[in-house]
């Protein structure tokens, strides 16, 4: 009988203390998202897409407009490394995918088929002019040309950056599952398992961009996204391009969580795409 009653006051106790753990890192992650809030408000303007808002960042002056697509898990800031430097010969434009970064989710739900429209919608709502130049990371190469196949009388050019491939996110799909309720506890930030891919992003955007892969609404989303990853790469591998010409980069490897964080990588990319202005 003791040795069962002193057990199970064991269990108790490390049950109460795994409890206070969890507590306090929800009360962590709670306090510190308020003050990331008032920390980074939206850099550009809250449009309305099809049925929902969308935020599009769009800097500098010229034409064509640059149109940035951003990876999985991506947003606006993961483009930190490539907007600055294009906005001073162009305008660029960034945006947050539905449900990511500063974006609402929208009442429908997710349809990876549906991004082209969203921007579509966005791009003409918020007055930006194109033809554009349509740059896509990743999963957002994907949607890049999705995009282009869509609405080529829209498109300059096609850019696409490490293309997504079928069958590669197995381990990234349970991570995401997973983070947002360890965003929620707080473990995600004492173990910045996904900021880490995002330190060396420079500048307020590279901020904005470490912040949200600890939120769990931005990385519920992203989940979603991942979960619908062949599907997203089977409809680009249909779409058809035709007339708008196409440039292909490999630059930051093939992970499906990959950004442009390394310089030598943003480097490539920015000449590439200089290349594809200049031409």
């Amino acid at each position: 009988m003791s040795l069962t009653h002193g057990l199970r006051r064991g269990l108790l106790r490390t049950a109460a203390l795994l409890i206070l753990v969890l507590l306090i890192g929800a009360t962590y992650q709670g306090v510190t998202t308020a003050l990331e809030r008032r920390r980074f408000p939206h850099p550009g303007r809250m449009v309305r897409a099809t049925d929902h808002q969308l935020h599009i960042f769009c800097t500098g002056e010229g034409s064509p407009t640059v149109v940035l697509e951003a990876p999985a898990t991506g947003m606006s800031g993961a483009w930190a490394a490539i907007q600055p430097d294009l906005e001073r010969t162009t305008r660029v434009c960034s945006y947050d995918r539905s449900g990511l970064g500063w974006s609402e989710w929208g009442p429908s739900p997710y349809n990876p088929g549906r991004v082209p429209e969203e921007l579509q919608a966005l791009l003409r709502n918020s007055g930006e002019r194109g033809p554009y130049v349509i740059v896509g990371q990743g999963l957002g190469a994907a949607f890049a040309k999705m995009f282009a196949s869509r609405y080529p009388a829209e498109t300059r050019a096609l850019v696409t950056i490490d293309p997504p491939m079928s069958g590669a996110t197995a381990n990234v799909r349970r991570l995401l599952i997973v983070s947002p309720w360890l965003a929620r506890t707080g473990l995600l930030r004492a173990s910045p398992t996904l900021s880490r891919r995002a330190r060396s992003l420079p500048g307020p955007a590279g901020a904005q961009m470490r912040a949200f892969l600890n939120r769990p609404d931005h990385l519920t989303r992203a989940s979603i996204e991942a979960a619908e990853w062949d599907r997203t790469v089977r409809l680009a591998e249909a779409a058809t391009i035709t007339t708008v010409p196409v440039t292909a980069i490999e630059a930051s490897g093939t992970h499906p969580l990959a950004l442009l964080a390394d310089p030598d990588a943003a480097a490539k990319v920015l000449a590439g795409i200089r290349s594809v202005l200049g031409r």
